[in-house]
């Protein structure tokens, strides 16, 4: 069996490994480890819960240990962006276990907190940047940080950081690196169209693919069921029922779905919260926080949680929705089974939804299980109205961007699917949900008995 001693690893972070009870390395770490250490871009492809971010922080801290002299002001040595919040603290967690015992200096940027204490934190440099594209590119135009002495870029869930909601961010910060730097993408699913736009970043790179891309984990049992959107709510009640005291995470399309949904289980006595891009940071951490410590048993969220949660004790996942992109399905599910633990997914597939279905069983290149109902026939799937259809607008329409500047994706959102006209409304409301009904609630009533 391999061991971290194996890899060539420092003595520094053995030692370390060690105190955090990392045992034996992953097979992703096996492969890409060496490859990292001596200097070669890299494409890493594994699934959900397979050790990435210590496959791609280990040997990025090997190589910052043999540097004796300190970072200057506002300099950045290496930049690890991710795509929401929630995902960079991740990083900076593994990582900053890590580094205790070593002079190595971690800093950590996201939207939603305070941008001058950011500053402040940057003022003397720093040997790694943990950042969110959105507020990297706040920082760099305020001139408080520095790219050009970056020699390393990660680019952590590199298929989402590299498709249309953060492809224009990307440039940006692209423009103020050196052109001489290793570059690292790391991510579970990367998309053909997707994959010749990484190669732009990366020269010869080692590729190093542990699984498929886009298969989950193998402990993950998975099923559909086919039912009208509008008895979503009342087969997640029954579900969360069977499972009392397991920690789950349902997935809702739209940020008010989270909102609605999260709502009505609270009503119905499920202690639930929820978290979106529409959640301030704080509000965020400390919902999740809820979560891990057991104090909230469901958490529901929109794709904004499915690259940045990393919860053992995560049982069950449930799509409320069908995510609009296939890949999604992927991380979404992968929130559960972690660490060596097994985990069930089931998605609810409403007549509208059956494209999105079609799409999953491509990727898996597998039928998943029928959990309940039948596949919607095409004469139900004309007649379906697409989740938030016909639902009138609030405010007006959006602002358009200046002239010459596209729209920068708020962390953790995705201004391309937005700018789209994707579904905004609350899942298993009507077309006309937008209008104040007269009498009854909007949401489902909790059936008596």
């Amino acid at each position: 069996m391999t061991t971290f001693a194996d890899l060539g690893l420092s003595p520094k972070l053995l030692k370390a490994l060690e105190t955090t009870g990392f045992t034996a390395p992953t097979p992703i770490q096996v492969e890409a480890i060496p490859s990292v250490m001596k200097g070669r871009d890299l494409m890493g492809l594994a699934q959900t819960g397979t050790g990435k971010t210590a496959a791609f922080g280990l040997p990025l801290l090997h190589r910052l240990l043999d540097v004796t002299h300190p970072p200057g002001p506002r300099n950045v040595r290496a930049l690890i962006l991710a795509p929401t919040r929630e995902l960079v603290q991740q990083i900076h967690e593994h990582l900053f276990a890590f580094t205790k015992g070593t002079p190595v200096k971690l800093t950590m940027v996201v939207g939603g907190a305070s941008i001058n204490k950011q500053s402040e934190r940057l003022a003397k440099g720093t040997d790694v940047l943990i950042a969110t594209p959105g507020r990297l590119i706040d920082l760099l135009e305020r001139g408080d940080v520095r790219l050009d002495a970056c020699g390393y870029l990660v680019l952590d869930e590199a298929d989402h950081m590299l498709d249309m909601g953060f492809i224009h961010a990307l440039r940006t910060i692209a423009k103020h690196l050196p052109h001489k730097r290793q570059t690292l993408l790391f991510s579970a699913t990367m998309p053909k169209d997707i994959e010749e736009i990484a190669a732009t970043y990366l020269r010869e790179p080692v590729r190093v693919q542990v699984a498929p891309p886009g298969k989950p984990v193998e402990r993950i049992s998975q099923g559909v069921h086919f039912i009208p959107q509008g008895d979503k709510a009342k087969l997640l009640e029954s579900y969360l029922q069977k499972h009392p005291g397991e920690a789950a995470i349902v997935f809702s399309r739209t940020k008010h779905g989270a909102d609605q949904i999260a709502q009505l289980l609270g009503n119905w006595g499920f202690s639930a919260g929820a978290i979106h891009g529409n959640r301030s940071q704080n509000q965020r951490a400390r919902v999740l926080a809820e979560f891990r410590e057991g104090t909230l048993m469901v958490l529901v969220a929109t794709d904004v949680a499915a690259r940045g949660i990393d919860i053992p004790v995560v049982r069950h996942v449930y799509n409320y929705d069908m995510p609009n992109v296939a890949e999604n399905y992927v991380h979404r599910i992968g929130r559960t089974a972690r660490a060596g633990a097994d985990g069930s997914s089931v998605s609810f597939c409403a007549p509208a939804e059956m494209e999105e279905f079609t799409a999953i069983e491509k990727l898996l290149k597998k039928p998943l299980p029928v959990l309940g109902g039948a596949p919607w026939a095409m004469e139900a799937v004309k007649a379906a109205t697409k989740p938030g259809q016909n639902r009138p607008s609030r405010g007006g329409a959006p602002r358009p961007a200046k002239p010459g500047q596209p729209s920068r994706p708020r962390d953790g959102q995705h201004p391309a699917r937005a700018a789209a006209g994707k579904p905004t409304a609350a899942p298993g409301r009507p077309a006309n949900a937008g209008r104040k009904p007269q009498g009854g609630m909007a949401a489902p009533r909790r059936p008596r008995g």
